[in-house]
């Protein structure tokens, strides 16, 4: 079983813009477009099994018609009404401290039986040490899976999510099931061998593979352990296509451990059943 456990998609009329935002912040070229089918299509033709599908809303008012969306596809899967069989998409859901009524929301997508909640600090402004989040943490650490992006272009005092900031919010919220993108940060991956490799948190490969320096990666995943290690590609800026051949060129992993990476890490922390 192969799982994508990182991958973004849009609602149509939004999708143009937003991956636009996302080629723009990054300067990363893509060829693939934001639409929930452009996804579909690509993780078809590189056999994946699942999806887990992120939003992130910027702004308040985005996070109630950003989870109306999500709701629907995963009623609409469950249902059999959704197209086609496989790849199944696990939606996640999204929050911002600045909506009045987001604990709401999170009983909503609790009640949707969504699995997860994406976090994004650096588009949604939400410093991961900001006081407002720790209601948040504790909250979802009952139920939900959450995914945090860490790690950005290194600009002294401005990153709001790193290593060092998510291990200080596990320590607080040991229950807490995290999932710390990007190798646990993006161009931070010093800081992950000081503060979050041997920790009980799962790193994902996503905008990762073509970037890290293969001997860092390695010191990573052999302190970390392949258990916690997810495939995940950042679709639309990378795709299954270009990371998974990456993932099986790593000479020092296994079959088995290539195998979990790629999907059975992440069927047993989601229950994601083939």
């Amino acid at each position: 079983m192969i799982i994508d456990c990182h991958a973004h998609a849009f609602a149509d009329k939004i999708a143009e813009r937003a991956v636009y935002q996302l080629v723009d912040y990054y300067s990363l070229p893509t060829n693939f477009g934001g639409r929930l089918e452009d996804l579909i299509s690509v993780a078809s033709e590189a056999s994946i099994d699942a999806v887990v599908l992120l939003i992130a809303a910027t702004k308040p008012e985005q996070v109630a018609p950003a989870n109306d969306w999500i709701i629907q596809l995963a009623a609409d899967s469950a249902s059999g009404r959704s197209a086609p069989a496989k790849p199944q998409i696990i939606p996640f859901g999204t929050y911002h401290p600045d909506h009045p009524q987001w604990q709401e929301e999170i009983q909503r997508l609790r009640s949707a039986g969504i699995k997860g909640i994406k976090l994004h600090p650096e588009f949604q402004g939400i410093d991961l040490a900001d006081s407002r989040l720790r209601d948040f943490f504790a909250e979802v650490e009952r139920d939900f899976v959450l995914m945090v992006h860490i790690g950005d272009r290194q600009t002294c005092h401005t990153n709001l999510s790193t290593p060092h900031k998510l291990a200080t919010i596990l320590d607080e919220f040991p229950n807490l099931r995290a999932i710390a993108a990007h190798m646990g940060g993006y161009l931070f991956w010093e800081e992950v061998l000081c503060h979050l490799v041997g920790r009980d948190v799962y790193l994902d490969t996503s905008s990762t593979l073509p970037y890290i320096d293969p001997t860092l990666l390695r010191r990573i995943v052999s302190g970390h352990g392949v258990e916690k290690i997810l495939f995940g590609s950042d679709y639309p800026l990378r795709s299954p296509q270009q990371d998974l051949p990456l993932l099986d060129a790593i000479p020092w992993l296994n079959d088995d451990a290539k195998e979990a990476i790629k999907g059975a890490n992440c069927a047993r922390l989601l229950g994601i059943h083939s």
